[in-house]
């Protein structure tokens, strides 16, 4: 079971090299990088390429590990027996399966991706040791032992918002995705945009690339959001002429909006701008 990468995501050597590894190893995968270059998208096209059901766990500041796990609503148990319900007397139906117990019972090897890890407590990945290591737990309510058919390939991925701890990355593979070069996202946007004029999306790559070199910024624009800039210079029949012209380096690129997302971004911008103008 190899992951060679597929038709709708570009997958460099050493991604493939380490989903590979991780799976060979039979540890997670945890993958780091900036927003916007692909972490999520990857668990899913591994899943489409290898043929495997995908099972998806989006981390919330609010999100226990329990709930990877099972929960228990006692709350609907206590309604259910007041107004007098069968179904009270067995307490499995009040026991929802979480992600981790779904993947472990599954019938096949299944893709477990637990997006954004970082934006939980900071106990959060130190209550998964012992789950994530041995593919087990205990289900008190039921007083049941679940232990997986097939180990599950976990992606876990995470933006750097927090320290993850040492033990949990002791039990993990790491990876972190390096921001694409221009080669590589030239093939990126082949993928997305594959009619898309040569001329336009050297002229855009060339913005793009200078714009992410200027120092200061408190977001640099990412990979989704060049495709959301290609998509508009698209629809809007932006010419590449306008992109290539003297006058853009003393302006904001048209439709800016789809790369800078915060006003100090664009004010820093706006302020080399008129720097550039007075130097002329």
């Amino acid at each position: 079971m190899r992951f060679e990468g597929s038709a709708q995501y570009v997958a460099t050597p050493d991604l493939k090299l380490a989903v590979n590894a991780s799976v060979t190893l039979q540890r997670p995968l945890l993958i780091k990088g900036e927003p916007g270059t692909g972490k999520t998208m990857l668990a899913e096209e591994v899943a489409v390429a290898l043929g495997l059901p995908l099972l998806q766990w989006h981390i919330k500041s609010t999100t226990k590990a329990q709930q990877g796990l099972y929960e228990y609503d006692a709350v609907a148990r206590l309604r259910d027996s007041q107004l007098g319900d069968e179904r009270v007397r067995d307490i499995g139906h009040y026991v929802v399966k979480g992600v981790l117990w779904q993947a472990f019972e599954a019938e096949t090897t299944t893709v477990v991706l637990i997006d954004e890890i970082d934006k939980a407590d900071i106990e959060f990945p130190n209550d998964l040791l012992r789950e994530l290591d041995r593919m087990e737990f205990y289900c008190y309510e039921t007083r049941q032992l679940v232990q997986a058919r097939h180990r599950p390939i976990v992606f876990i991925t995470s933006n750097n918002e927090k320290e993850l701890p040492d033990a949990f990355l002791r039990r993990c593979f790491f990876h972190y995705i390096k921001f694409p070069d221009r080669e590589t996202m030239q093939k990126i946007v082949d993928v997305h945009y594959p009619d898309i004029k040569k001329t336009l999306l050297r002229e855009a790559l060339e913005v793009f690339f200078e714009l992410r070199e200027v120092p200061g910024l408190k977001k640099k624009p990412s990979t989704s959001e060049l495709i959301d800039w290609l998509k508009l210079l698209v629809a809007e029949d932006i010419p590449p002429e306008v992109l290539r012209s003297k006058e853009h380096k003393t302006s904001l690129p048209p439709l800016a909006g789809a790369l800078l997302k915060n006003e100090q971004d664009v004010h820093l911008f706006e302020r080399l701008i008129f720097m550039a103008r007075q130097n002329r």
